[in-house]
């Protein structure tokens, strides 16, 4: 009696543990960018870039319809989603925004995770749905635009095509 109780306390901390501490699987991308210009100039770029795109008239991502939404934004930190309209899926994106070199340099976190759960092959869409805000609003071409990422922490960023119209 005594090994039965041990082995069902076991399997139910275990369980507790497990449902607690095991994220589903969603496909995501983290990118950082350095700008050679203050914070404050790259947030209001990214904020008027998504207010810009927030019909599904506003964006053309790989071929599908999208649109953005501006869910929240202080200067240090954005958040928006982003929905592709003939798939349906959905990504919730965040840029942290981190003044460095005495103000004058911007690093840029940039976070999108996918809200479909167990959708791991994206075909580079998390990706897209960041850089296309960088590239909509002008960062890619400011002094000191640099992008670090790899296929570790951004899944299928070598494959992604993020073509806009």
């Amino acid at each position: 009696m005594q090994t039965t109780t041990w082995i069902l306390a076991l399997t139910l901390i275990m369980g507790i543990c497990l449902k607690t501490t095991a994220e589903p699987l969603h496909a995501q991308c983290k990118v950082i960018w350095l700008f050679g210009i203050p914070c404050g100039d790259v947030s209001i770029a990214l904020v008027n870039q998504i207010k810009a795109w927030r019909s599904a008239a506003g964006c053309i991502t790989g071929g599908e319809k999208c649109m953005y939404e501006l869910v929240s934004a202080t200067s240090f930190r954005i958040i928006a989603k982003h929905t592709s309209i003939q798939s349906n899926t959905v990504e919730d994106l965040s840029f942290d925004l981190v003044p460095t070199e005495g103000s004058s340099v911007c690093r840029v976190t940039g976070i999108s995770f996918s809200e479909s759960w167990a959708v791991l092959a994206d075909n580079g869409m998390n990706y897209c749905t960041l850089y296309n805000l960088i590239e909509g609003s002008g960062l890619v071409d400011v002094e000191g635009y640099k992008e670090y990422t790899n296929e570790w922490i951004c899944l299928e960023y070598s494959t992604a095509n993020c073509t806009i119209y």
